[in-house]
């Protein structure tokens, strides 16, 4: 079901105190809300107008899967009726050295990954954003797909708000600062394979930090802080990496990870 902010903030959520709500509302109301991201699977027009292809920095990560796509190339990542942007990993047998990025696993698979090009950075004007989106996500023994935010110009601040390692168990994790570490909710999904809805609702709380609430199938699972979030801008990323912490050795057939409805909004202060 579509999220309704509206709900949300007249009528709270398992976990959040009603005074902070109340006053959340009552600056949400006194906002204009704006959308930033929505409806841009329905076409590979849309698609490539709100979305760049690969990662923001190229295409290797922390895993043994190596990012191929362009507008030329939709082999890893393509688009099906119904606004379903779909990225697949398949196991190559050549031989493509190791990944570029640490910890340098060998290159096992081609794979996809998208970030959009509207940035998100809370600040002043934007103080309260929404990103959320239903997923199709593979859980077996090394696949790592992941719906994410992380910085642009520097790094933390990091939200992951769809990540799956190997097994049955979304991570929803946020990291605070670079000495404080990660804060993490686990929680299990019934068939991950199947359509469920992953969001984050991030809200500045003063100058530097950020609270971030997560939510599985409209359900509050969860609430982190996030230490000097305030003025940077992240990415948002969909990707399938493969292996590296979610197992190895990995499928021998393709993986398929399927997204629609992904959504950002933000209210200007």
């Amino acid at each position: 079901m579509p999220f309704d902010r509206r709900t949300f903030l007249a009528a709270g959520t398992a976990g959040l105190a009603g005074a902070a709500l109340g006053g959340l509302a009552a600056n949400a109301e006194a906002a204009t809300w704006e959308t930033v991201l929505d409806g841009t699977f329905s076409n590979y027009g849309t698609l490539e107008s709100a979305w760049n292809y690969r990662y923001p920095w190229g295409s290797d990560h922390n895993g043994s899967a190596r990012m191929y796509a362009s507008s030329s190339d939709h082999s890893q990542v393509y688009l099906e009726a119904g606004g379903v942007l779909v990225l697949k990993a398949t196991p190559v047998p050549q031989n493509e050295g190791n990944s570029g990025a640490d910890p340098h696993l060998p290159i096992r698979y081609h794979s996809g990954a998208v970030h959009a090009k509207q940035q998100i950075t809370v600040t002043d004007q934007f103080p309260s954003w929404e990103v959320r989106g239903e997923f199709q996500a593979p859980s077996a023994r090394g696949t790592w797909p992941a719906f994410w935010l992380t910085g642009a110009t520097s790094w933390p601040p990091e939200s992951d708000i769809l990540e799956f390692k190997g097994d049955a168990r979304n991570w929803f994790n946020t990291y605070r600062n670079a000495s404080g570490g990660w804060s993490n909710t686990v929680v299990g999904v019934n068939n991950p394979g199947a359509w469920h809805g992953y969001r984050a609702w991030i809200t500045k709380v003063n100058g530097s930090d950020v609270d971030i609430h997560y939510y599985l199938d409209g359900n509050w699972v969860g609430q982190h802080r996030g230490a000097n979030f305030v003025g940077k801008p992240m990415w948002l990323i969909v990707n399938l990496q493969m292996e590296g912490s979610s197992g190895s050795p990995g499928p021998t057939t393709p993986t398929y990870y399927r997204a629609r409805s992904v959504y950002v909004g933000r209210n200007r202060a």
